[in-house]
């Protein structure tokens, strides 16, 4: 509730021909279902509607309801279950992924220089602005992950290698160490 926001129409194949000329009148009532009658159907699997002074009793497949995404959110519904992601890249969220990526590119430049599995690593890498803080702060994450005795950020790499972490260029240098 408050994730999502509800919408119910007819089910005109369901209702066509039970209904004929009241749909018009079945589908202006729904239209004016607040979010709790939407509920209320969904659990009781059914809705007792007055259609021209006339009771109608709804039955929920005789309905087609979906759900609107609140913005900064996804939703999935399956039956009368939903779920609600927030999907908000806080700042904290945006370290971690360049602290991810960057031990992804880390790991692949050891590959491709031959270092055996155990082998430990000096890392050196252009001090970048876009990327400083994130490294700072996962630093002893990043070692862990690429068995680095060593992370330093240094002003400037005149040879190295050039990789990107999610659209930032920087050099560094990956040497074993010993």
């Amino acid at each position: 509730e408050g994730f999502i926001s509800k919408k119910i129409k007819p089910n005109f194949v369901a209702l066509g021909k039970k209904l004929g000329p009241k749909m018009k009148a079945v589908a202006a009532a729904l239209a004016q279902f607040t979010q709790e009658d939407i509920v209320k159907l969904e659990k009781d699997g059914q809705y007792n509607l007055s259609i021209d002074g006339e009771p109608l009793l709804l039955q929920a497949f005789e309905t087609e309801i979906s759900s609107e995404d609140i913005p900064g959110w996804t939703v999935a519904n399956k039956g009368s279950l939903t779920v609600a992601l927030d999907i908000t890249v806080t700042t904290e969220l945006e370290h971690e992924g360049n602290a991810r990526e960057f031990v992804n590119r880390i790991q692949k430049i050891r590959k491709d220089s031959g270092f055996e599995l155990t082998d430990r690593i000096e890392v050196k890498v252009s001090d970048s602005n876009g990327l400083k803080e994130s490294l700072t702060r996962y630093k002893d994450y990043i070692c862990a992950e690429i068995l680095a005795d060593k992370l330093e950020l240094v002003p400037e790499i005149a040879d190295g290698t050039e990789i990107e972490v999610n659209d930032v260029s920087i050099k560094v240098i990956v040497s074993k160490k010993g």
